[in-house]
């Protein structure tokens, strides 16, 4: 994948952190030109600062905000002249379940999974089509089968998959890449970041991170995408299991699910005992 980059213009959400960050180590090291947004910019300064050997646009924005979308295509215009590549991957996660929650929690997941990449689509398209780029939307597992106790992640990831595969047969014959992309479970802040019923940060993880794909292993698996100008790409075993056969048992797989979602600790699922009774 030597240099198959080398000055595509590159624009990645969420850049401070997890996938996002690993993605712009890996594209710089790549040759690419990068535009590295997220609401931290001490995070993107440092970030910058690191990556000494290709040219580095850091732009401090809030996705969930359509200006600041807006801002971060213009400036990326404005340094660069074109966009080749838009990585829609701000993200944010919760954990609780839907009787227990509070609506703003699901608004503020909506805004900025759903909305944030809409926003960004929509001022980077022109470029991206004379270009004949990509755009990649980070979705999940979840946005193709619901995940218990996570309703405003799997609506919001539900609505990132319909936006982009409608996205895809409208410019199905002009040069466009749209590309899906569901990481599955990934080592990252995700987690710590998810928000609670309330609205409040979680603040640690219920799973083991350790065990889990790392991101630079899926940044590698975005970049190969890429230059292959896939549809979709579902990684992991689970990942690619649970797809699978959602289509075929899904009753199964919920069962599965809500097995292991409750195996967390300190889930807010019932053990699978208690809730047949």
């Amino acid at each position: 994948m030597s240099s198959c980059l080398k000055e595509k213009v590159v624009v990645i959400t969420g850049a401070s952190s997890g996938i996002g960050l690993e993605c712009a180590r890996l594209f710089g090291s790549e040759g690419a030109c990068l535009v590295l947004a997220a609401r931290s910019e001490d995070k993107l300064l440092a970030l910058s600062a690191e990556l000494v050997s290709t040219p580095v646009l850091i732009v401090a924005a809030d996705v969930s905000l359509e200006k600041d979308c807006k801002r971060l295509i213009e400036k990326t215009v404005e340094r660069f002249g074109r966009i080749d590549i838009l990585v829609n991957n701000a993200g944010l996660s919760m954990r609780a379940l839907f009787r227990d929650l509070d609506l703003n929690v699901i608004r503020r997941l909506m805004d900025v999974n759903f909305w944030g990449c809409v926003y960004c689509t929509k001022y980077a398209l022109p470029w991206l089509l004379e270009r004949k780029g990509s755009v990649v939307g980070v979705t999940s597992i979840a946005g193709f089968k619901g995940l218990p106790a996570r309703t405003g992640y799997s609506a919001s990831k539900f609505a990132m998959n319909g936006f982009l595969d409608t996205l895809r047969t409208e410019h199905l014959y002009d040069g466009l890449h749209v590309m899906t992309f569901a990481p599955g479970f990934t080592a990252s802040n995700v987690r710590y970041s998810a928000l609670t019923a309330d609205g409040s940060r979680q603040g640690e993880t219920p799973r083991a991170e350790d065990r889990m794909m790392t991101a630079r292993e899926v940044a590698r698996h975005m970049l190969r995408g890429i230059i292959k100008r896939k549809d979709f790409v579902i990684l992991t075993p689970v990942g690619k299991a649970t797809v699978f056969l959602s289509k075929f048992c899904p009753r199964l797989v919920s069962r599965l699910e809500y097995r292991m979602m409750a195996s967390e600790p300190d889930s807010p699922l019932r053990p699978r005992r208690e809730a047949g009774k």
